[in-house]
């Protein structure tokens, strides 16, 4: 299998081992831990699994307790806290080798009729994703070539990512930076019809450019790395439907960071300027080579 896309539906397809029990797979990576988005996106999996479906999720909150390891199965075991007339309740356990490495509360909500709507309006203007280049051809432009690590990775990407702001390669670009950034996605593929499928891929992706808003005031997104970053909890609020395999931006700003750790939150927009989901992330940030625990 071949197609990005195809490669992350088949990764967000758990199989079934019980009736509160799933099985995902991890795939070989030659990351240092599993990505946090795929655990994420596996969870909610789990958890609409074993609800009626008639219900789409509005809210997850979740927490990282441990680095997953690549290559080897997780274990998702749904506890179902909670069946209303309105509201269903899922908590999820995510184990690996018999120890739990994350931990997903999500609320599924049953439509109702508005009695009101608001919103505020999306906070600056920015250039189609049609204008702006992708991330490769980017490194490309710079570069004058892509590296063959990052020629492999574009080729298995299943979003293509285009940053409103140009990439920023020096410590000259980023000085007086705000901490905030901007991206278009969509996935790469059509996800079919299916709006668990195109939620559990949002979440994947929502985890991959997050906390870019934290490193922007201190290092460039590109080149030399001096920080490393894991992300440490993760909660998101549905708000409307959507598509993940059409065009949707992505606002990312962090209002705070402080003691090693760093807030940042999203809000996702379809192109008509509707708001479709909020995010809001804590990662931990320390100089690479420092001690862990």
């Amino acid at each position: 299998m071949t197609n990005p896309v195809e490669r992350l539906v088949d990764l967000l397809d758990l199989e079934r081992i019980e009736v509160n029990i799933f099985r995902g797979r991890s795939p070989e990576e030659s990351l240092q831990r599993v990505f946090g988005g795929q655990v994420a996106g596996q969870a909610l999996v789990a958890a609409g699994r074993t609800t009626d479906g008639d219900r789409p999720v509005h809210s997850l909150h979740a927490y990282f307790l441990r680095p997953g390891r690549p290559g080897v199965p997780i274990v998702y075991e749904v506890e179902r806290v909670r069946d209303g007339r309105s509201f269903t309740t899922r908590r999820v356990t995510a184990v690996q080798q018999g120890r739990t490495i994350f931990n997903l509360t999500a609320s599924f909500h049953r439509p109702e009729e508005a009695g009101f709507e608001h919103q505020l309006p999306p906070a600056r203007v920015v250039p189609d994703p049609e204008e702006l280049p992708t991330v490769a051809d980017e490194v490309r432009e710079h570069l004058g070539g892509l590296p063959v690590a990052l020629e492999r990775m574009a080729r298995r990407q299943p979003f293509d990512i285009r940053y409103v702001d140009r990439l920023r390669w020096t410590q000259e670009e980023i000085k007086d930076a705000d901490p905030r950034s901007a991206v278009w996605m969509r996935a790469v593929g059509p996800l079919g019809d299916d709006q668990l499928v195109h939620t559990c891929a949002l979440t994947y992706a929502s985890d991959m450019t997050l906390l870019d808003a934290v490193r922007i005031p201190v290092e460039p997104l590109w080149g030399p790395r001096g920080f490393d970053m894991a992300s440490l909890d993760h909660a998101m609020w549905f708000h409307r439907p959507f598509r993940a395999d059409e065009w949707f931006l992505y606002d990312q700003e962090s209002p705070v960071a402080t003691g090693g750790r760093g807030l940042a939150r999203g809000r996702i927009y379809d192109r008509e300027g509707n708001l479709l989901v909020s995010v809001v992330q804590e990662g931990l940030f320390r100089r690479l080579g420092e001690q862990r625990s």
